[in-house]
């Protein structure tokens, strides 16, 4: 069994942590950023913002954040600031909300939360500027809903630059590392060219209808990790909480519910591509047939790719729980 220290490079190897040794890019210059925020050049190009980076620390407290919440939806901001095309995120910080299993809103709570938090920040020395937020969808994926796209065009309007980031806590478990995805909703009215679109990822068959009427309302940013010298200290007390958690719980067990969803969820995807199929065999002429074929054959690809996921992730937890189960319970 790994211990803490083991453990730690594992989860850091596993979501793709770099170490950087350049301290600049912990600095903050207010002048810089002041210019950026001036002259707007996301204004001139809708996908303007290509990365997010996100420190470890940051993305330890999202998973933190996150997990502790499910199984209903969390909610929290994100301070950094702009470096070109990217997005720095330095810290993260939780909101008071109460979420339910399928939205999360901020109230009056939150928005007073958040005010009294920043001027903290700045008294203690932390100068950058909230640049997202970031909420959880546990079990169902990184995406936007209508909610959240209503919510981020908001923010992009009255706060830009601004990111939304998603977190599935649930797959996080399953998975062993973070579960992750960041994203900016085009302008009101633009329309994304079709080479847009963006790579295939497993959801509900009760959420497919929410993601396909607005996964063309915003793109996907590419995230990256990384850590150093400076938040070593902060990242080691953090993980030993962290990793408290993981000992004293098994990923077979708490997640239970999302595999009997997903076993459940595969089983009427694969009845509807039935249904599907047998009715695209009677359609007559070789053209729509051939058509048919390939559509069917998209079908059963993305239905072995839940499939394989889903097994994966189980056997992950089965693992887990018996290396746990063999170094506890020696008799």
């Amino acid at each position: 069994m790994l211990g803490s220290k083991d453990a730690q490079k594992q989860w850091e190897l596993e979501n793709k942590v770099k170490e950087v040794t350049d301290e600049q890019l912990y600095k903050y210059d207010e002048e810089k950023e002041q210019k950026v925020r001036e002259e707007r050049p996301w204004e001139k190009d809708v996908k303007y913002f290509k990365k997010v980076k996100i420190s470890a620390l940051a993305l330890l407290k999202m998973a933190m954040h996150t997990t502790k919440g499910q199984p209903l939806e969390v909610m929290g901001l994100m301070q950094g600031k702009i470096d070109g095309d990217s997005f720095i995120v330095m810290d993260a910080f939780a909101l008071p909300v109460e979420g339910t299993e399928t939205r999360v809103n901020a109230g009056n709570e939150a928005i007073e939360y958040m005010g009294r938090y920043m001027d903290l920040s700045q008294l203690v020395g932390r100068p950058e500027n909230v640049v997202g937020w970031y909420h959880s969808h546990p079990g169902y994926g990184c995406w936007l809903s209508g909610i959240d796209v209503n919510t981020q065009l908001t923010n992009q309007q009255y706060q830009d630059p601004f990111v939304a980031i998603v977190v599935d806590p649930v797959r996080t478990v399953s998975a062993g590392r973070v579960e992750i995805g960041a994203f900016r909703t085009y302008p009101e009215g633009h329309t994304p060219s079709a080479s847009s679109s963006s790579e295939y990822q497993s959801i509900p068959m009760d959420k497919i209808e929410d993601y396909g009427v607005y996964h063309d309302k915003y793109y996907q940013l590419e995230c990256e990790f990384f850590k150093s010298s400076t938040d070593t200290k902060l990242l080691n007390v953090l993980w030993n909480k962290y990793w408290i958690n993981i000992l004293s719980s098994s990923a077979a067990i708490k997640n239970r519910n999302y595999t009997n969803d997903s076993i459940n969820d595969i089983a009427r995807k694969m009845d509807k591509a039935e249904h599907e199929i047998g009715r695209g065999g009677k359609l007559s002429g070789f053209m729509m047939e051939k058509e048919s074929k390939k559509k069917e054959e998209t079908q059963l690809d993305k239905l072995t790719k839940d499939a394989v996921k889903l097994s994966t992730e189980v056997l992950q937890g089965i693992i887990s729980q018996s290396v746990k189960d063999s170094l506890f319970n020696t008799h």
